[in-house]
């Protein structure tokens, strides 16, 4: 009993640790967006906890055969995605900051966005899964209780990132184009942080 409350904690502890990714950007699109309700603000977190649950398992079925293969490029995918996604309200910010309007509408919400934010944070979870294949007690039975751990503990994560997120942004309520390019530079410097744990990985 005592080594299972044991195991949970560690696999709790593991999701919190890929929960900080999804944290960050969920600060920034609680910022950044400015059309959020109920609705899609909670799409965020759900976005971010399904896709950490789901990367995990699918490293864990997948086994050591392909994760070799992905483990080579996965930290690259993850950059990439974030560095266009980031990129591009670098960009929007600046456009929009040399015009001439005096306010700027708050940058739009975007379903496909969110979904991308959700696979370039969670893709280098895939290794965990692999890890959690060569962990004694995990076996294909536990394996789906333990994902849904790191799910739940990212999704809480993300709320938590998103109100802060939110309440920041009404900082910028004057200047969105501040807050986009703030957001844009955050989501490239985790693209960095990624692509740099997985090189010298």
């Amino acid at each position: 009993m005592i080594y299972m409350w044991a195991l949970i904690l560690q696999v709790f502890l593991i999701g919190v640790s890929l929960s900080m990714d999804a944290f960050a950007v969920s600060v920034t699109d609680g910022m950044c967006y400015g059309d959020l309700n109920k609705r899609k603000a909670i799409t965020i977190p759900l976005t971010f906890g399904i896709f950490q649950a789901i990367m995990p398992l699918c490293g864990y079925f997948l086994g050591s055969v392909f994760m070799q293969y992905i483990d080579a490029f996965d930290h690259f995918v993850a950059f990439g995605l974030l560095l266009i996604i980031g990129g591009k309200m670098v960009l929007d910010g600046i456009k929009e900051l040399r015009s001439d309007q005096e306010e700027i509408a708050l940058k739009k919400f975007s379903y496909p966005e969110v979904a991308l934010q959700g696979v370039a944070t969670s893709i280098d979870a895939l290794a965990v899964g692999l890890s959690m294949l060569a962990m004694t007690g995990i076996d294909k039975v536990n394996i789906f209780g333990y994902v849904s751990l790191i799910g739940v503990t990212t999704f809480a994560l993300s709320i938590v990132g998103l109100i802060i997120g939110i309440k920041v942004g009404k900082l910028f309520r004057n200047k969105a184009c501040v807050a986009e390019i703030i957001g844009g530079l955050v989501l490239i410097g985790i693209g960095l942080k990624i692509l740099i744990e997985g090189l010298i990985g």
